[in-house]
C-alpha cells in the first residue's frame, strides 16, 4: 500500500448521466475485465464510482465518456499524507492549509476551483477537516451493498468507512505547527470569524433594509462614520440595499465585515466592481483591521492589491475542481512571483508550463516611414450630458495594432465614450450642429453580461461568428487559451462568471471590425485567466493590425495592455473630462498623481508593485514627479 492515493478519480456530478448513456465507462475498464470492481455503474446509480485503489491509470474511461465527466490524475507522491480535506468519493480535496498568524494579512493567491474557498471555510470553523475520511454512506454516491461488495476486493474503502475524526485526532494531526496553536484557540476561545463572501451580488436576497439600518445593527467597534468615509459609503446610506450596484454592494459588505468585533477576518475578492481608488482605500481598511491577536485572510485575484495589502503569501496549485495544494507561506514578493513563475522552489515542483512576465517599454519614436505603415483615425471634441452628469472628451488620434487603455474612477464616464465611439450614443450638438464622428466598424463587450441565449456555446457561437471560431488562426490565438473548447457543449445560461467573461470575449474579437471596445475584461476572472485574456487581447489586436480601447481597473492588466492611455480627470458622476490619448508613462504619472500613489518595478518579472504609503521609495519618487517607474 505505499502507493495508496498517488492516483486520483473525479467524476462531475453534473456532467454523468448513467440513464443516458451505456456504461462506456466500466465496459471498456481493463480491470472491470478482470472481474475486480474498479468502476461500479448502472442506470439506476446516480453518479458512476470509480475506486482509486483499484485505477491503473490508464485513461480509457476518460476518452469513452460520451459525457467528458471524469478525470484521472496522478499526484505527486508526497502529497498522499497531506489530505485536508476530501467533500466525498470521486470529488475534490485539498492538500494542506494555509497558515494565518496572528497582527499579520495572509494573501491567497491561485486559480479558480483551487480550494481557496473551501481553505477559508476550514480556518473560519465552518467546515471540519476530515483528513480525507468522509463518510461514504452519507455522500450519497453509492449503495451500501455496493460498498461492502466492493471491500472485499480492497481495504481502500476502509480508511474512508471509518468515522471522520473528532477534533483531538485533528489537533494531533496539526501537532508541532502554527494551525495546532489556531485550531486550539478556536475551539478554546470560541473565536468568532466572520467571512466576506465572493459573490456580493447574493447579498440583497439575504440583508433586507437600508444601508444605515444594516450598519447601526453590525456596529460593534463605533466606527460606523469612519468606515462610511473610507468606503464612499455616505451618498447611499438611505439606500435600500437591494437597489445598490455592484461597486456599492461590495463596499457595502466590507464595511458589514470591517465595523464587526471579531478575531479573525476574512475576505473573499474584496476587489470586484472596485475601481484603482477604491480597491486601494478598501485596502487601507482591511488593514486597519489588524491588532496583535487577531488574524485577516485576504484571497484576491488584483495581484497589485494583493501586493500592497498583505504581509505574507500562500500560492495554491493543482488542478482545478480536482485537487487543490497548498503551499508554505512566503514573503509578498517571492509568494507573488512563485505564482507568476509557476515554479515552487521549496518543493521543486513546476505548476505551469510557462511563466508570466510584464516587459513593458516605453514605445519608441516611430520612423517616418514607420508611421507611413500606421493607419491614423481621429475623433472630435464632444461632449455628453446626462441628467446631472457632464462628459467633455477632447479629440485625439490613434492608429492601428495599438491599444487604448482608459484610466479613471468609476462614474467618469468611461463606457459613455465607448458607447459614444460605438455609434450607440450621439454627443450634444454645439451650437445647433451635430458632432460628426467618423464611422467606425466597432466590436462592443459590454461592463454587465447578461446570459438570455437558450442553447449551448457552440450554438452561440456558430450563429454570432461562425467564420471566425472555426478559423484555424482565431482557434489557437483566441479559443484555445481562453479555454473555450471545454465550454462549448454547456449551456450559456448556465455558466459561471469567468466563463461569460471568457465566452463575451470569444464573441468580441470574433467579430470582424476596425476598433474593438472591450469594457472590463478581467471581471470575474483569476489571476492567472487575466493575464491569459491580456495576452489575447494584445496578440489579436497586433496581428489583425486593429485598434483596441479597454477599460479596466486591475492595474497589472491595464499597464500590460497599454501602447496608449486617457486619463479621466474631474468629479465622478458631476462633471469630467477625458483627455486625449498619451503615452503610458506620462498617462500613468498624471493618473497615479491624482491617487497620490507611486509604482515601482520587479526587478524579476517587471510587474507594477505599489509602494506602501509614505515609505521611503515612495516619498522620493514623489519628489521627483516619477509615480510610475519604468526604469529598473
Amino acid at each position: 500500500m505505499a502507493d495508496r492515493l498517488t492516483r486520483i478519480a473525479i467524476v462531475s456530478s453534473d456532467r454523468c448521466k448513467p440513464k443516458k448513456c451505456r456504461q462506456e465507462c466500466k465496459k471498456s475498464c481493463p480491470v472491470v475485465k478482470t472481474g475486480k470492481l474498479c468502476i461500479e455503474v448502472t442506470s439506476a446509480s446516480k453518479i458512476a464510482f470509480i475506486s482509486e485503489e483499484l485505477c491503473i491509470g490508464c485513461g480509457i474511461c476518460v476518452k469513452k465518456c460520451p459525457f467528458e465527466a471524469i478525470q484521472i490524475i496522478n499526484l505527486p507522491k508526497d502529497l498522499d499524507k497531506d489530505t485536508t480535506h476530501r467533500y466525498g468519493p470521486n470529488t475534490f480535496k485539498l492538500h494542506r492549509l494555509p497558515v494565518p498568524r496572528p497582527g499579520q494579512v495572509l494573501g491567497l493567491v491561485g486559480t479558480n476551483g483551487i480550494g481557496k474557498s473551501t481553505a477559508l471555510k476550514v480556518l473560519a470553523g465552518k467546515l471540519k477537516p476530515n483528513l480525507g475520511r468522509f463518510n461514504v454512506i452519507s455522500s450519497g454516491t453509492s449503495s451500501l451493498l455496493l460498498l461492502q461488495s466492493y471491500i472485499l476486493f480492497t481495504d481502500f474503502l476502509l480508511f474512508f468507512w471509518q468515522n471522520p475524526p473528532d477534533w483531538q485526532e485533528i489537533l494531533t494531526y496539526f501537532r508541532g505547527s502554527e494551525l495546532q496553536n489556531y485550531f486550539t484557540r478556536i475551539l478554546e476561545d470560541n473565536l468568532k470569524a466572520i467571512i466576506k463572501p465572493q459573490y456580493v451580488d447574493h447579498i440583497p436576497k439575504a440583508v433586507q433594509g437600508n444601508v444605515g439600518q444594516v450598519l447601526d445593527q453590525k456596529d460593534e467597534r463605533d466606527v460606523k462614520a469612519e468606515l462610511c468615509a473610507d468606503l464612499e459609503l455616505n451618498q447611499v446610506i438611505d439606500r435600500n440595499v437591494g437597489d445598490l450596484s455592484g461597486g456599492e454592494l461590495q463596499r457595502f459588505a466590507i464595511a458589514v465585515v470591517a465595523i464587526q468585533n471579531a478575531e479573525i477576518y476574512m475576505f473573499d475578492e474584496p476587489s470586484s466592481y472596485l475601481d484603482v481608488k477604491q480597491r486601494l482605500k478598501a485596502a487601507r481598511v482591511v488593514r486597519s483591521l489588524l491588532r496583535p491577536n487577531s488574524y485577516v485572510i485576504v484571497v484576491e485575484h488584483d495581484l497589485s492589491v494583493l501586493d500592497y495589502l498583505s504581509d505574507f503569501i500562500c500560492c495554491l496549485y493543482g488542478k482545478p475542481g480536482a485537487y487543490g495544494v497548498v503551499t508554505l507561506p512566503f514573503s509578498v514578493r517571492e509568494g507573488i512571483n512563485i505564482f507568476l513563475a509557476g515554479f515552487v522552489p521549496t518543493e521543486n515542483l513546476r505548476f505551469r508550463d510557462e511563466s508570466l512576465t510584464f516587459k513593458v517599454a516605453e514605445t519608441p519614436q516611430e520612423s517616418a516611414e514607420e508611421i507611413e505603415t500606421y493607419a491614423r483615425y481621429k475623433y472630435p471634441t464632444m461632449a455628453k450630458t446626462q441628467g446631472n452628469f457632464k462628459l467633455r472628451v477632447i479629440e485625439g488620434e490613434f492608429t492601428d495594432s495599438q491599444i487604448v487603455v482608459m484610466l479613471g474612477e468609476n462614474g467618469t464616464g468611461k463606457t459613455t465614450f465607448i458607447r459614444m465611439l460605438a455609434g450607440l450614443l450621439k454627443p450634444d450638438t454645439v451650437e445647433g450642429t451635430d458632432v460628426e464622428i467618423p464611422e467606425f466598424n466597432v466590436s462592443y463587450k459590454p461592463q454587465k453580461i447578461s446570459p438570455r441565449f437558450q442553447s449551448t456555446v457552440r450554438h452561440l457561437l456558430h450563429q454570432k461568428i461562425r467564420d471566425s471560431y472555426t478559423h484555424p488562426q482565431f482557434m489557437s490565438d483566441v479559443m484555445k487559451p481562453l479555454l473555450i473548447e471545454q465550454l462549448m457543449d454547456q449551456e450559456v445560461v448556465n455558466l459561471s462568471g469567468g466563463e461569460l467573461q471568457r465566452v463575451a470575449l470569444c464573441l468580441c474579437l470574433g467579430k470582424p471590425a476596425d476598433i474593438y471596445l472591450i469594457d472590463e475584461p478581467s471581471a470575474y476572472l483569476d489571476s492567472e485567466q487575466r493575464i491569459v485574456a491580456s495576452k489575447v487581447i494584445k496578440r489579436f489586436i497586433l496581428h489583425a493590425k486593429k485598434t483596441a480601447f479597454v477599460v479596466e481597473h486591475d492595474f497589472i492588466m491595464a499597464t500590460y495592455l497599454a501602447d496608449r492611455v486617457i486619463v479621466y480627470e474631474g468629479k465622478p458622476s458631476l462633471d469630467c473630462v477625458a483627455n486625449s490619448p498619451q503615452s503610458l508613462l506620462t498617462g500613468m504619472n498624471l493618473f497615479l498623481s491624482h491617487l497620490d500613489i507611486t509604482f515601482r518595478r520587479d526587478p524579476t518579472n517587471f510587474r507594477p508593485r505599489i509602494n506602501k504609503l509614505e515609505s521611503t521609495k515612495d516619498r522620493e519618487q514623489k519628489a521627483a514627479g516619477s509615480y510610475y517607474y519604468l526604469d529598473d
